[in-house]
């Protein structure tokens, strides 16, 4: 019994339960609230700013690109659109049938 005589031998204390944490209050979050309100609704109004004085720093080459590829990107859409599921079908039928049967098994002969 010596070598437990130097434990203690009292309840554990645990942080945040007990008499002593029952007199902290915990802040409220209205105030911080209010404050991020208000930094979005100025962050927004600067935000408009910025975009009003953005400045298009593009060449005429590339601003072209980008209009040919938003035409094509455009085309394709209205091509597949129009398409209905009876003519993808007999498309990728007729596909089908002009390629090579490579899926076919081959035959295999061991005395030729």
């Amino acid at each position: 019994m010596s070598e437990y005589a130097a434990a203690q031998k009292s309840t554990l204390k645990l942080k945040g339960v007990g008499a002593i944490s029952a007199g902290k209050k915990k802040k409220k979050k209205d105030k911080e609230s209010k404050r991020r309100l208000e930094q979005v609704a100025t962050s927004q109004n600067d935000e408009e700013e910025k975009t009003k004085a953005y400045v298009d720093k593009r060449t005429p080459a590339q601003i072209a690109f980008d209009k040919m590829q938003e035409k094509r990107q455009m085309e394709r859409i209205l091509n597949k659109a129009s398409k209905t599921h009876k003519l993808r079908v007999e498309d990728f039928n007729r596909h089908l049938d002009t390629l090579t049967e490579h899926y076919d098994i081959p035959k295999v002969s061991w005395t030729k």
